[in-house]
């Protein structure tokens, strides 16, 4: 019985050095959730066109012998190359690729959501690959980007007032061999329709992403401890235009004062932003110091 309590301890004390040592050879400014038992981590990566993204790993027991398990916010996830020799950098590295391949949908989407008007854009997945949009008149048309051929004719479902998605719907089929690949996406949906599509409406974008970037929670707990941000929710952005993560003020410097690069300079912490490494200064309470 000692015997397989020196070895528990033995094995969980190797686990623990190996998983602080890959976390290392990675970068820890990347790390942005590590559970207690070591088992989940997620890191920030930063893609050519400087969209954030997230990818959460999930270590086995027998870690690395067996391979992890991942997770990202993205249309499909890649086929994991695994050995005993991989190490956590190994994965982050074939997640970085994968990214690339994604970029040309990704370029439209946002060719998309700039140029017309999407509904339900507040906060868009980067795994979905379906817009509805706005035409007018009442009625709505579905595009579904084909992952394989971003650029491809996509699928399209028309919704709304019968006469007008019905005139409309064989409009798209007459003139679906007019698509042109080698044209702006936008530019080949508004020939195939005939039409001028309707520009995004003008409004005030006081929108900003409710949940909190490392508790992802909407609302902090109610708790005395947490004196008048108790029950609150997120009070601090990232002033990065192309990041723009949400948090709790509270949860950003508990994270920043977990990061020895972290300065402070009486009641005002000094760090860098968990998900796109921008400069950041949270205001600390004397009671959370």
């Amino acid at each position: 019985m000692e015997q397989s309590r020196c070895r528990e301890s033995a094995n969980s004390s190797s686990f623990s050095r190996s998983v602080y040592s890959e976390i290392e050879e990675v970068g820890w400014e990347h790390l942005v959730r590590l559970s207690e038992d070591l088992k989940f981590l997620s890191f920030r990566v930063i893609d050519k066109k400087g969209r954030v993204h997230c990818m959460e790993i999930q270590l086995d027991k027998n870690y690395p012998r067996s391979p992890p398990s991942i997770s990202a916010d993205v249309p499909y996830i890649f086929n994991l190359k695994w050995s005993r020799k991989s190490r956590l950098k190994d994965l982050l590295q074939q997640f970085r690729e994968h990214l690339e391949k994604l970029q040309e949908i990704w370029n439209i989407l946002d060719e998309i959501d700039k140029s017309l008007w999407v509904i339900d854009l507040k906060n868009p997945s980067r795994a979905n690959v379906c817009r509805q949009i706005n035409l007018g008149y009442n009625c709505i048309i579905m595009l579904s980007i084909h992952i394989d051929d971003p650029s491809s004719l996509p699928e399209c479902r028309f919704m709304g007032s019968d006469p007008m998605v019905n005139s409309l719907r064989k409009t798209w089929q007459r003139n679906s061999k007019r698509w042109n690949k080698d044209k702006p996406f936008v530019e080949n949906v508004a020939n195939l329709l005939e039409t001028q599509l309707p520009r995004p409406p003008e409004h005030e974008n006081n929108y900003q992403q409710v949940e909190c970037g490392i508790c992802y929670a909407q609302f902090l707990p109610i708790d005395e401890e947490l004196g008048a941000k108790s029950g609150g929710g997120t009070d601090y952005t990232c002033d990065n235009s192309s990041c723009s993560k949400a948090f709790h003020s509270v949860c950003l410097g508990d994270w920043l004062r977990s990061i020895t690069t972290t300065r402070q300079s009486y009641d005002v912490l000094f760090g860098n932003c968990p998900y796109c490494s921008e400069p950041v200064a949270v205001k600390i309470s004397i009671a959370r110091k």
